[in-house]
């Protein structure tokens, strides 16, 4: 179990009121019911316990060398991690995570482990229980992962849905891994498998010259082209609408171009929870074709930012960035 920070443990600061983290060490006097696990659990905890909205990079990487470093030694890793970013974790990892053969399982909680309604509890023990599945010697789930108020999900199939409520996380465009009640669920024929020849390893490569646009009613793209050229940018990710729609006129399309004739991939996914990227279904995605534009698909807006950050520029991959794009590598699109 690897703690990382987050809700799940913090206890709140009387003299400010606000919640901060605590160290995770003393966890098994607040869950006492881990002593009747039918597994051994031990625990490693970042340094200094981080709010998820700190979470970045440089910590996706710690969080797959540690992985790697014990892959050896244990049967399943769950990762404890703040709910704002959880689901941006989980589509990196699931990417530099090369050959999976047991679970990495992240959760964590909308209240904290101390309080008396808390849900931490729940999803932490599942979370191990899923973890430590395995039948006939063979880890049922083999990929990244994230458990949360009864439900299995895909990592890189997952999202932050509800800031409020403990089913905070929907997984619009693919079924759950599995469901947890009086038994523990599994769908079976939904889980990732790595291809056999693909032997477990990790790829920390994650360029920094990904940008992120979301496109909104009215906007002026004027300064497009002087952002991209002084950032040194290598790929725009547009989130446009519906099936792959932008306001379609001359001056859009002659600054996009302007943009992908600086060497900037463009890539575009949709602002809406579930359904795909469709160029040509409406005449105002037809622009997207005229200037070479990659379709996301059905990818989320985490999924996307993850997969782009791992492949440009990456030399692990064999051909263009086009090409390593449009293929689904971990079972993040369809």
């Amino acid at each position: 179990m690897i703690y990382t920070g987050g809700t799940i443990g913090m206890e709140k600061d009387y003299a400010t009121g606000s919640l901060k983290a605590f160290d995770f060490a003393g966890i098994a006097a607040k869950i006492p019911e881990m002593d009747s696990l039918e597994c051994q659990v031990s625990l490693e905890q970042f340094p200094e316990p981080l709010d998820s909205s700190d979470v970045g990079p440089d910590h996706w990487r710690q969080l797959a060398r540690i992985i790697a470093d014990n892959y050896d030694e244990y049967s399943g890793f769950v990762i404890l991690h703040g709910t704002d970013t959880m689901a941006y974790t989980a589509s990196a990892l699931s990417f530099m995570l090369k050959g999976l053969r047991k679970p990495v399982i992240l959760t964590g909680s909308q209240l904290p482990i101390g309080d008396l309604r808390t849900d931490a509890k729940e999803n932490l023990l599942t979370g191990l229980y899923y973890a430590s599945y395995y039948e006939n010697d063979e880890a049922v789930i083999q990929e990244v992962a994230l458990y949360f108020e009864y439900k299995l999900l895909r990592g890189n199939r997952s999202m932050k849905a509800s800031a409020e409520y403990f089913d905070a996380f929907k997984s619009p465009n693919y079924p759950h891994l599995g469901q947890s009640g009086v038994h523990l669920d599994v769908d079976r024929p939904v889980l990732y498998r790595a291809p056999q020849e693909e032997s477990f390893g990790i790829d920390l490569h994650l360029s920094d010259e990904v940008f992120l646009l979301r496109i909104f009613p009215g906007m002026k793209l004027n300064y497009l082209v002087s952002f991209a050229w002084g950032s040194g940018i290598k790929v725009l990710i547009l989130q446009v609408y519906g099936t792959g729609t932008i306001f379609s006129d001359a001056d859009t399309e002659n600054i996009l171009q302007s943009v992908r004739k600086l060497g900037v991939e463009i890539v575009v996914i949709s602002q809406c929870t579930s359904g795909e990227i469709s160029f040509g279904k409406y005449s105002n995605s037809n622009i997207f074709n005229r200037i070479g534009a990659i379709s996301g698909k059905d990818l989320t807006v985490e999924s996307a930012l993850a997969k782009c950050m791992h492949l440009i520029g990456n030399p692990n991959y064999p051909g263009s960035f086009r090409e390593s794009f449009a293929q689904n590598l971990r079972g993040e699109m369809s």
